[in-house]
């Protein structure tokens, strides 16, 4: 019986894990969607975003079976109670990706990014995976080290952040108001998912540790 039940919360790393993935994957094709202005590709992103949401209901249906049943206490519950706030935020992550490529859907065939911003956006695509790929690894091993790590990591993602506010506020932005507001809601999307993805492996610090790192 707590074979089944131990059984059970392994499933639930495993669901996360899963949603790491897909959540990786939809914040990279949102990235070339807006880029490349793929309309395509955005669809793609906003109709798979189901398979997220999905695994996600799947959670917390898991969570609140084992909550009624197994009434579990210490590690056990650290488990369950961090499986639902990860799952939470990754589904989020999703979101994000989804609000992305609107926006590349929205101004199709034209591209939302001009040139001057392109090469911003590209890193911030970039390290955006990079933190869901080691939140991710961080959930299937519980390394509180790398996990710790997100946190600097994700200062990158806020100078970029920055960045762009320069670029939209400064006296060379030859492009309107529309991009502006554009550029605006893409670097608050991508710096929104950075800090989820910092939450996740909060959490993991969290589960390993019993204590919130400061």
């Amino acid at each position: 019986m707590r074979d089944a039940y131990h059984e059970e919360l392994d499933s639930l790393t495993d669901k996360l894990v899963e949603m790491t993935r897909l959540v990786r994957s939809a914040i990279s094709r949102a990235t070339t969607a807006l880029l490349d202005s793929d309309l395509q590709l955005a669809e793609s992103v906003i109709s798979r975003d189901e398979e997220v949401n999905a695994i996600f209901a799947d959670i917390e249906a898991s969570i609140f079976d084992l909550m009624a049943r197994q009434q579990p206490v210490a590690v056990d519950l650290r488990m369950v109670v961090t499986a639902l706030r990860m799952g939470t935020d990754l589904e989020r992550m999703g979101d994000l990706a989804v609000h992305v490529a609107k926006v590349a859907r929205l101004r199709h065939p034209d591209s939302a990014i001009p040139a001057e911003i392109r090469s911003t956006i590209v890193e911030m695509g970039q390290i955006a995976e990079n933190l869901v790929t080691k939140a991710g690894s961080c959930v299937a091993s519980r390394d509180v080290e790398s996990a710790l790590e997100l946190e600097q990591d994700d200062d990158a993602m806020d100078r970029l952040h920055r960045r762009l506010f320069k670029n939209i506020l400064g006296k060379d932005w030859a492009h309107g108001v529309e991009p502006a507001i554009d550029i605006t809601l893409i670097g608050r999307y991508y710096e929104r998912y950075a800090d989820h993805a910092v939450r996740v492996a909060r959490d993991v610090v969290y589960l390993v540790t019993g204590s919130r790192p400061g």
